[in-house]
């Protein structure tokens, strides 16, 4: 019997349920040919983040005005190509990776304006992008703005880049919502195709030596896809048609197929991939391969939502029962 593993998202056909995360790995053509030859169902761009391509025009700006001024600075400014700064890369790349795979490229934007989020949206969307992914997330410290706030401006994001680009638009979101069930219901209402779940953030950590804050990169645990799992299995059965993705924590057969069993429509890696290489993903899909056809499914769409909260023998453990009983167990 041959197991059918392809699936749709976002209303595209995948011929796999897993897709390459934002990574290095989706920066450059040749590793992400290496994804689509490994199975990838679709690839996601690196994100554009609107402050970094504002800083990167501002600077090119200011060297530009220097030489104006003073011609002996031209042989010291470096050499810019305008269409190499600020979302010029990003466009191009969209663009590239569109003529060299055969998989759907999904373009990543991260903003914090809603001007700013269509304008780039629009950009990446005219040069092939197959979907947008809206990745939703600031760190909001004022004191004064309340939580009902910050979603109202996250909608009007939504609304705004949904009314500009024609491709499906999806949303990346962070596991910090006081009532994320409402939230995607409203964000369903704006205009969203699908949610990703959950980012992953890197918190600023303190260098004693240097007393300095500092980032680092930290890759993901198999043991992080506990999140995601839980509210992709209470969202499947809140909104049996939208698009759902599994990010954080796949790693394996075992959590793609997990991921999948809960609801989600694919499961999204980076980690596993950046560790392991591009070539990992045929032996997460070997794997799916086996174990559907060792459990006579026909299908990945047949596992799709079997043990989502509206189709669990105890959909409780959902919500607060499994805490209580992972409390209470010895």
């Amino acid at each position: 019997m041959n197991v059918d593993i392809s699936t749709t998202y976002l209303g595209l056909e995948l011929a796999s349920p897993v897709v390459a995360s934002c990574s290095p790995l989706t920066g450059k053509l040749d590793t992400l040919e290496r994804l689509a030859d490994s199975g990838a169902g679709a690839v996601v761009l690196p994100s554009l983040f609107e402050e970094e391509v504002e800083a990167e025009e501002l600077e090119a700006m200011d060297w530009l005005a220097v030489g104006e001024e003073q011609a002996e600075f031209s042989l010291l400014a470096p050499e810019i190509d305008l269409d190499k700064i600020g979302p010029g890369r990003h466009v191009q790349l969209v663009s590239d990776a569109k003529s060299r795979l055969d998989v759907p490229v999904i373009a990543s934007v991260n903003g914090y304006r809603p001007g700013g989020w269509s304008s780039y949206a629009a950009q990446l969307a005219d040069a092939g992008a197959d979907a947008i992914e809206l990745n939703l997330y600031s760190v909001n410290t004022d004191p004064d703005e309340t939580a009902d706030q910050v979603e109202k401006r996250y909608l009007e994001v939504i609304e705004s880049v949904t009314e500009t680009v024609s491709v499906p638009v999806t949303l990346k979101l962070s596991q910090h919502f006081t009532a994320l069930s409402n939230f995607a219901h409203r964000a369903i209402d704006a205009g969203a195709c699908g949610l990703v779940l959950f980012n992953r953030f890197y918190g600023a950590e303190i260098d004693l030596d240097k007393m300095e804050i500092v980032s680092k990169r930290r890759l993901s645990s198999p043991d992080e896809l506990r999140f995601p799992l839980r509210w992709i299995g209470i969202l499947r059965a809140q909104n049996p048609s939208i698009s759902l993705a599994a990010t954080s924590g796949v790693h394996s057969a075992a959590d793609v197929l997990k991921a999948i069993a809960a609801g989600a429509d694919v499961a999204c890696t980076a980690s596993a991939v950046l560790e392991q290489g591009p070539e990992h993903i045929s032996d997460m899909l070997d794997g799916v391969i086996k174990w559907l056809t060792d459990n006579d499914y026909e299908s990945v769409r047949q596992l799709c939502g079997s043990m989502s909260a509206g189709n669990a023998p105890d959909p409780s453990n959902y919500e607060r029962a499994h805490y209580m009983s992972v409390l209470t167990s010895r």
